[in-house]
């Protein structure tokens, strides 16, 4: 039995309908690929999923069909789909893509963002300040915080797009940085942001924005730096 959890980008509101089965399956299947229990390479089949996610052939089809064109499955003809590899001179254009996008909706949240939405932000903060957190969970919380910015910033173009490079760099992370990574740090950066963005000073969450995404590029780039140049065992 599959317990569906939703995340904070797809929970509904007094404004917006329950998610889909399509954008259910489509969440769940992509958790799996980021968490590697689909595997970069592995064959991905759609009767599995149905047995695995109890769901009928239309919304898995329907959930591939986008995860295709997010760049998280490829589809080979005559031979199937398979989870995509995440290539590593690929990695310069995520990283620049967000390094551009994420300080851009942080701005527009800092003028469009209520004092409710930096209630919640706050509340998740703490939330990383309890004993015992490990750090997948703070990694969770730190998407939670970015989720926050991108509906802060009304933008649901920018959400839908940031959302996917998010879940790419999630993905690095399971890859190169969960057995070795801290996000004590990457999580106490979103406390200055959280500052920036409650005083309403647009440049300075903007530059703090830009900062922390450069920081996480780095952490991967030398995680798979060490990666490559490890002997083989």
């Amino acid at each position: 039995m599959v317990i569906y959890q939703q995340s904070m980008s797809e929970m509904s509101t007094a404004d917006s309908p329950p998610p889909s089965l399509a954008e259910r399956a489509y969440d769940e299947i992509r958790r799996m690929i980021i968490r590697l229990e689909l595997a970069p390479g592995d064959v991905v089949r759609e009767a599995d999923l149905q047995g695995t996610l109890e769901m009928s052939r239309t919304p898995i089809r329907e959930a591939l069909q986008r995860l295709a064109r997010d760049h998280f499955v490829t589809v080979i003809p005559r031979r199937g789909m398979f989870v995509s590899a995440i290539d590593v001179d690929e990695l310069s254009m995520l990283y620049e893509t967000r390094a551009v996008m994420e300080p851009y909706a942080a701005r527009l949240a800092t003028k469009r963002g209520t004092p409710a939405d930096w209630a919640e932000m706050a509340d998740v903060l703490a939330e990383t300040k309890l004993p015992g957190k490990a750090p997948a969970e703070l990694l969770q919380l730190d998407r939670q915080c970015h989720e926050i910015i991108w509906r802060a910033s009304g933008n649901r173009f920018l959400t839908a797009t940031l959302d996917a490079l998010y879940a790419q760099s999630d993905r690095l992370w399971h890859m190169y940085l969960a057995d070795v990574h801290d996000m004590g740090h990457a999580v106490d950066e979103h406390a200055e942001i959280h500052d920036a963005l409650t005083s309403g000073d647009a440049e300075r969450v903007a530059d703090l924005v830009e900062a922390h995404v450069n920081s996480f590029d780095a952490q991967v780039r030398a995680a798979v730096t060490n990666r490559l140049a490890a002997p083989l065992a």
